[in-house]
């Protein structure tokens, strides 16, 4: 961790004002408790959040809690940064930009819409900051950009307000063009303006660039290596990310989701050793957390999705299972924590995709047909269980039962879209494409469904899925397979490899499709992968690759 300098134009300070500014620019390890004046929150002695430096002109006691809130920010730790500003308010209560702060704590930009009631808060607290008035021009912009996302709120679309706020803060950007905070959070409003169904990938290689040329100047900055890792979240752009992917969680350790967003770069580049080691760190960053009486708690459950997956990817069943298991008791504490901001989470999504994902990527076909949906969980997150009892039923030949579940699962989605939730189906709804696929392929009508997946491949190759969904063209191979074409199937399981790297059924479906189309060099070449990449697993899958490359050693040459 290295200090920098930041120079914007058209400030004028005092010479007290420019000597505190210039030792802001020191990486925030910390805000000592002796300076906090007994305070709850005020970071440990061990704390690293990584190199801020966001000069204000509210008082210079609160410079340094201010940077700590702005990498809190960075690092998506929204309620610890929520806290922060909070006190920050409290010591200088004509302090424009603590409002600020508050406000951007409550708007998770990649993560959610704000509810309600954040909206409303988050309008209150711009007001505020409007009402007391900054004293630089440049934070005004900024106050200003933010208050262009609240205002309105309970008349205006969602993604109307974050284009104008991505705009404003466009604005911000030119207008200090060496302001890296201001760099960063108008990368971050490029991305978090993008409209579900814009395929062209143009904002984020837009951020990239700008975060990219910033990251060369500090690479020290947790918002730019974060940001470049969200930019490149896609399978078109992933090895782009891979440089800030293995700086990030060095940058910010105390940060669970710092330390865990590594995986999503990990994740897409099929590299499961390094995605299990950045969610287990995660997973004891956010144990350290609790210990120090910290919030996000809840973030280790996004760890434990991608340790799912990565741990499946490599056939370690059982330490998958465990996590799936352990998960519900996680989830009970904390929702049985009244006091924590936490309880009020709702973690009905990972409750449901988790054994979801197991059932199907074991492909344990009764497992999954027998899934039981939530009792009393919103139909956004009913339907993901709907959606894997289709494929399972389908799988095992009840084109009745395939046909009902498809019916339970249109029936949650259109609850769904009426509901609060409505924004999460937004964008190409590739659930929905499986289920009527594999619905179809149940029902015999085998081109209707191949259309189907295809349809449904094809534009997710475009705009990517999500880390840890499996593959539509996947899906595709596998019917194919079940259609007796291997050489098709071949084809498929090796473009879906492309944008998926490594993944075990993948992997096997391609050396076994290669073993039935009498490639017999591919087969063993395909078959050797797939056992170097599980040497510890115990899937039936791999006796019989064993097996297989015996038997292609001995004659299938």
């Amino acid at each position: 961790m290295h200090p920098i300098a930041n120079e914007f134009a058209g400030w004028r300070f005092s010479v007290r004002r420019l000597t505190y500014c210039l030792l802001a620019t020191f990486l925030v390890l910390a805000w000592p408790a002796a300076a906090d004046e007994g305070h709850a929150h005020p970071g440990d002695a061990g704390e690293q959040l990584g190199t801020v430096a966001f000069p204000i002109s509210c008082a210079p006691a609160v410079q340094n809690p201010f940077n700590r809130g702005v990498a809190l920010l960075h690092s998506f730790w929204y309620e610890e940064a929520e806290k922060q500003f909070e006190e920050i308010a409290r010591k200088d209560p004509k302090c424009a930009m603590a409002h600020w702060g508050v406000a951007m704590s409550l708007y998770h930009q990649l993560w959610d819409h704000p509810s309600e009631s954040s909206l409303k808060r988050g309008w209150e607290e711009m007001r505020k900051a409007e009402t007391l008035g900054a004293k630089a021009e440049r934070e005004r912009g900024y106050i200003a950009a933010l208050a262009s996302f609240y205002r309105g709120h309970d008349q205006s679309d969602h993604w109307v307000r974050a284009g104008a706020y991505s705009q404003a803060m466009d604005k911000v950007y030119r207008e200090n063009p060496r302001d890296l905070e201001a760099g960063a959070f108008y990368a971050l409003s490029l991305l978090a303006s993008k409209r579900p169904d814009d395929t062209s990938l143009a904002n984020p290689k837009k951020a990239v660039g700008i975060l990219n040329q910033l990251f060369r100047q500090q690479p020290d900055h947790p918002g730019l290596a974060h940001y470049i890792i969200h930019s490149c979240d896609t399978p078109q752009l992933a090895s782009m990310g891979l440089e800030a992917a293995r700086r990030y969680a060095a940058i910010a350790p105390t940060a669970a989701h710092a330390v865990h967003m590594p995986s999503h770069i990990f994740a897409r580049l099929g590299l499961w050793q390094e995605d299990v080691e950045s969610n287990l760190k995660s997973v004891e960053a956010t144990h350290r957390a609790d210990a120090m009486h910290k919030g996000g708690s809840g973030h280790q459950l996004h760890a434990m999705h991608f340790l799912i997956y990565a741990y499946l990817q490599t056939g370690q069943d059982a330490a998958a299972r465990q996590q799936v298991d352990e998960a519900k008791n996680i989830v009970a504490q904390l929702r049985a924590a009244p006091h924590s901001e936490d309880a009020s989470e709702d973690y009905d999504y990972e409750l449901a995709h988790f054994p979801a994902l197991y059932a199907l990527e074991t492909r344990d076909w009764s497992a999954a047909a027998a899934l039981k949906p939530l009792a009393q969980a919103a139909p956004v997150y009913q339907a993901i269980t709907y959606w894997a009892r289709t494929i399972g039923t389908a799988h095992l030949g009840d084109a009745a039962g395939a046909r009902r579940e498809a019916q339970q699962f249109a029936a949650m989605e259109e609850a769904a879209r009426k509901s609060k939730d409505a924004y999460m189906l937004e964008g190409p709804d590739f659930a929905r494409d499986e289920v009527e696929a594999w619905v179809d392929f149940a029902e015999q009508k085998h081109d209707e469904a191949l259309r189907r997946m295809r349809a449904a491949a094809d534009l997710q190759d475009k705009v990517g899925k999500a880390e840890v969904d499996i593959p539509a063209r996947e899906m595709l191979a596998g019917m194919l397979m079940k259609l007796n074409r291997p050489e098709e199937a071949l084809a498929e399981y090796e473009a879906s490899l492309k944008t998926d790297p490594n993944r075990f059924n993948a992997l096997y479906g391609r050396a076994h499709a290669a073993e039935l189309a009498h490639q017999a060099d591919k087969a063993a070449a395909y078959y050797a992968q797939l056992l170097k990449n599980c040497p510890d697993s115990q899937r039936p899958e791999l006796s019989q690759a064993r097996t297989a490359l015996q038997k292609l050693g001995a004659g299938g040459q």
